[in-house]
């Protein structure tokens, strides 16, 4: 009888110790006519309730063949990886316990307190910057955001700023004009500036007082409310797939509100185009917000309206048409309909103020305490987009990718 009771026990006790991990099976449906390569997000709760890591375990993913694809655990405890689904199909991919491959990161983004407070961030096709409070003390009135062009998947904006800013080269620079050598000034300049193309791009797009590529605003009337550099920022994620950063900016007036903008801005690797959601404390009623596109002078009538597929565009042809940079193409796609699309031109006086000759602008209703979320970014003539139809073929299958998201299921 005693041993009966002890083999009872022993059962007792098994079947309340700790389980076997279960594999985490996830299936990605694609309900578009077009193959999709994104990146998908589950959240690392619902894979612990079935995978449970144990000390120092680690997850891994691995697709229907059995390879490993590279991850990376979010700000918000997502696993974020990415999957391929052909037209019109799905794809199955497996987490389980495991020794994850090694990544190399294809985003990085840093504050540059070194070069007036910019941030630059890029990604394996693109780069960008938005500019910060030291820029705005010194009185120079820049809104938008910056697009820098890039023809190589590596990671190539630290090193722009490593050799533009260098001391010792910029003291050289320096002494050479003031000895009026002006040609091996310019010389020594031009072989270490970011915007001189050295084999992987270059910075030679104009934002100036305008809304640049892409940049949201609440609008009264008529009148778009440029918002200044941000004063306060938060790296949130920094790769190896995907760069967050969150930026607050001091409180502006509208109507008779004080209200405190924040964006958080997304660039994951592949995209051309960054994901900003963007909420305005402190406003007591429905606004209309525009997200913009500066128009310049040498491309006035370059652009796309596309209100019901839900983006806009604008072929620029950079700052120096005959410096041979080729053309950058911009645009913006919005998740949902817009209320209106269209492009707004200024006046002779307000064109010399800006250096340019206008916006396209989608305009949406912003109501209170809701967030408005986007889509904003470029494409390069030698990077990918040989014309205008190629890069509004890519914000056509953007759109509809972010309208119609891929069915994740488990």
């Amino acid at each position: 009888m005693k041993k009966l009771i002890y083999l009872a026990l022993v059962v007792l006790l098994a079947s309340c110790g700790p389980k076997p991990a279960t594999d985490f099976t996830v299936t990605i449906t694609n309900d578009q006519a077009f193959d999709r390569e994104e990146l998908v997000e589950v959240p690392i709760s619902d894979v612990a309730k079935k995978v449970k890591l144990i000390d120092e375990e680690q997850y891994i993913i691995l697709d229907a063949e059995g390879n490993q694809v590279p991850y990376q655990i979010t700000w918000d405890d997502n696993l974020l990886f990415p999957a391929i689904v052909k037209a019109n199909a799905k794809a199955v991919y497996t987490i389980a316990i495991g020794e994850p491959i090694e990544v190399e990161p294809l985003v990085y983004g840093r504050h540059y307190p070194e070069r007036f407070d910019d941030i630059a961030w890029e990604n394996d096709r693109t780069a960008y910057r938005t500019y910060g409070p030291a820029l705005q003390r010194r009185g120079e009135r820049a809104f938008g955001y910056d697009a820098w062009v890039k023809r190589v998947p590596e990671l190539v904006v630290e090193q722009r700023y490593a050799n533009e800013l260098d001391p010792d080269t910029q003291a050289e620079i320096a002494r050479l004009r003031k000895a009026r050598k002006y040609e091996e000034a310019n010389e020594l300049y031009n072989s270490v500036s970011y915007h001189v193309d050295h084999g992987n791009g270059l910075d030679c797009y104009k934002v100036g007082p305008t809304l640049g590529c892409g940049t949201a605003a609440l609008m009264q009337g008529d009148a778009i409310l440029y918002p200044y550099c941000w004063k306060e920022h938060e790296i949130m994620e920094n790769g190896p797939l995907r760069f967050t950063v969150k930026l607050v900016y001091n409180p502006f007036v509208v109507g008779k509100d004080s209200v405190v903008e924040t964006r958080i801005i997304s660039l994951e690797k592949g995209s051309q185009l960054n994901k900003t959601v963007v909420s305005y404390a402190g406003l007591s009623k429905t606004t209309p917000v525009a997200t913009g596109l500066v128009i310049h002078p040498e491309h006035p009538t370059a652009y796309v309206l596309e209100n019901d597929k839900g983006y806009i565009a604008y072929a620029d042809l950079t700052d120096n048409v005959n410096n041979g940079n080729g053309v950058i193409y911009v645009g913006a796609v919005m998740p949902n309909k817009v209320k209106e699309a269209k492009t707004v031109i200024f006046s002779d006086k307000e064109a010399k103020e800006r250096g340019a000759s206008g916006h396209v602008l989608a305009i949406s209703n912003y109501k209170p305490n809701t967030e408005y979320t986007y889509y904003w970014g470029s494409g390069w003539s030698k990077y990918g987009f040989e014309s205008m139809e190629t890069w509004t073929d890519y914000l056509n299958h953007y759109t509809l990718s972010v309208r119609n998201p891929l069915a994740i299921t488990y």
